[in-house]
Parts: structure tokens; C-alpha cells; sequence
């Protein structure tokens, strides 16, 4: 099961102009959506900037949470906004690629530890 916890943070990079963070962890599917969606509608109506939601700890997304994070970035661009998908895990990554919504979608992916 998903849990959404919601927290105003401090992230080091300083190109966005929020630091509107949900934190998201397990699996993102018809069983979750619902409390996903609910918290990030709570952020959208009560903040400014981009949402981010963070997916590094996401194992996998299914159509509907796809279609969660479409909607999302529907209403944050509608709203003049930008939603946000950091550092999500390689199964995530692959099917943000298969479905070609990395295209459509602001995804920060972790950078690759540099190895000597």
C-alpha cells in the first residue's frame, strides 16, 4: 500500500521555486490512487510553486497512477505551475519511457554515483 506523507522541505537544488514535496513510497495503483490523489489536490489549493513528488522509494506504477500523474500535470500547467517527479526508481523510469510520458512529464532522475 501506498503512503502519501506530505512534508515542506528544503531541497539544495535551488532551480524550483517551491520546496512543495510529497513524499510517496510503495505502489502507486488503483488501491492507493485515491489518498494520492487527495493529498496532492491539498497541496495544489494550498500552495504556490512547482509540486514535486518525490517516487524514490516507488517499486512501481500501474495505468491508474499513471493517469494520476497526467492529471496532476494537467492541473499544475493549467494553473501556470509545474508538477515535478523526482528521483524515481529504474522500473518507474521504464515505464515512464515505455508509455512515453518522460516526454511529457518532468522527471529528475538520481544522478549516477561517480566511480574512480
Amino acid at each position: 500500500m501506498l503512503a502519501p506523507t506530505q512534508h515542506q522541505t528544503t531541497h539544495h537544488q535551488t532551480h524550483h521555486q517551491s520546496d512543495n514535496v510529497v513524499h510517496l513510497t510503495g505502489i502507486l495503483d488503483v488501491r492507493s490512487v485515491g489518498d494520492v490523489r487527495q493529498t496532492l489536490n491539498h497541496l495544489i489549493d494550498t500552495s504556490d510553486g512547482d509540486v514535486i513528488v518525490d517516487l524514490e522509494a516507488v517499486d512501481a506504477v500501474d495505468a491508474t497512477g499513471l493517469g494520476l500523474l497526467v492529471a496532476t500535470h494537467r492541473r499544475t500547467q493549467l494553473l501556470g505551475r509545474q508538477l515535478v517527479l523526482w528521483h524515481p526508481m529504474p522500473s518507474v523510469v521504464r515505464i515512464l519511457a515505455v508509455t512515453r510520458l518522460h516526454r511529457v512529464l518532468k522527471v529528475e532522475r538520481t544522478p549516477l554515483p561517480m566511480t574512480a
